[in-house]
């Protein structure tokens, strides 16, 4: 047992705000938070354990990276390079751009370099006192390496202390030599059933958007996903209104994901189901959109906002949720109240996590202690990583105190 005093603790634990409590104490109880408050308050059946001074450091919940496409291989640079002389994400994917360019590149590489290539993405994540990360599938539109993908995703806790999220994205994208619902009735969803059967899945995604899947296919694919008792989420008005909100809404997702055209009428909806709004600030600034998503009407209508990354190597090759967080408020106008709120509890409740994203009593002892005197320098701050020790399990990185 151990007692973290002299510590400003933000616990996120009430529904709003973000908890603080300056000169706070936690105590750690195995793997798990016994006890949070003023240290002045400290129970007295605590008073003989070994405590821990912080010296003034801030202490969140570890942060939640709720969505990411992390396992891939090749890269998308030539693209970048593409936008930047005046071409679309939709005319790279007509031009054999985008997700397929990716599908290729991962297609032709080994399980092994997978995981390589993914540990070293989450490794730069952990670095910035990330405990908990969503990985999905969707760059293999066929049997064989969309499970690969889920494979080497399943594998990455077993070597990091990192809690994995599984998400099966065979609706990503149409191959070449299939039309959409062809895809998905030779593919996509005896794919599904598959990786169900192989314990590789933990929620079923799909890209609802013109270049992709319409709500009526995407509607075929979340059945399939209730058959199995398996929960939704949605990349929906990324790049239109496409009605995904709507459909997300209907399947009570844990998320609908992007939202940059999503009406007033569409949040809503939304807000009548238990999803949480992911804002993704990466793929706005890659793509230079210009339509940011509906901050206020999230607001107004009580929908829990989160930010991640959404690191992939095409629309958002970003690999800081701290930048994402800073990106978050100066493109999107999120405050750094709920971009913290937005990395870790509504980030876990994106996820279906209820034992981590907060610090309460009950809660998993999964703690960023940072070099820093107030929450919202996690926003203000770019591109500087003041973390200075994570816990997971209420154990330090490395089995070492700081």
């Amino acid at each position: 047992m151990l007692v973290l005093y002299n510590t400003s603790v933000a616990t996120l634990a009430a529904a709003g705000g973000i908890g603080l409590i300056p000169e706070g104490a936690i105590v750690i109880d195995g793997s798990a938070i016994a006890w949070v408050g003023a240290y002045r308050d400290l129970p007295e059946i605590y008073a003989g354990v070994e405590h821990q001074s912080l010296d003034g450091r801030l202490v969140t919940p570890a942060l939640v990276d709720c969505h990411t496409h992390l396992v891939f291989a090749g890269s998308r640079a030539r693209e970048f390079e593409m936008r930047l002389e005046g071409s679309s994400y939709e005319e790279i994917a007509e031009r054999g751009g985008g997700i397929i360019a990716t599908v290729s590149a991962t297609r032709a590489a080994s399980e092994e370099s997978l995981l390589q290539l993914a540990l070293m993405r989450i490794d730069a994540l952990i670095a910035e006192g990330v405990g908990a990360v969503e990985i999905k599938s969707g760059y293999g539109l066929d049997s064989e390496t969309e499970l690969r993908i889920l494979r080497v995703a399943r594998k990455i806790s077993a070597v990091r202390p990192v809690r994995v999220r599984t998400s099966f994205l065979g609706a990503h994208a149409v191959p070449t030599s299939m039309n959409a619902d062809e895809y998905l009735d030779k593919v996509c969803l005896p794919t599904l059933q598959g990786a169900y059967r192989e314990g590789l899945v933990d929620a079923v995604d799909g890209f609802c958007e013109t270049i992709a899947f319409t709500t009526n296919q995407m509607e075929r694919v979340f059945c399939s996903a209730a058959a199995l008792g398996l929960p939704v989420k949605l990349h929906a008005e990324q790049l239109s209104n496409s009605g995904g909100t709507v459909l997300a809404a209907k399947h009570n997702a844990l998320s609908a994901d992007h939202l940059e055209y999503a009406t007033d009428e569409d949040v809503k909806t939304l807000a009548q189901s238990d999803s949480v709004a992911i804002l993704l600030p990466g793929a706005y600034y890659t793509l230079k959109q210009t339509q940011r998503p509906p901050v206020e009407a999230f607001r107004k209508h009580k929908v829990p906002m989160a930010v991640a990354t959404d690191w992939n190597p095409g629309s958002s090759p970003l690999g800081s949720l701290l930048l994402a967080m800073n990106m978050a408020s100066t493109l999107f106008g999120l405050t750094p109240e709920e971009t913290l709120a937005g990395t870790t509890r509504n980030a876990a409740k994106a996820l279906g996590y209820f034992d981590c994203g907060q610090i309460r009593p009950g809660a998993r002892a999964d703690l960023a202690v940072w070099d820093l005197e107030h929450p919202a320098e996690l926003s203000y701050r770019i591109g500087q990583n003041a973390l200075y020790a994570r816990m997971f399990e209420g154990k330090y990185d490395n089995h070492d105190e700081p």
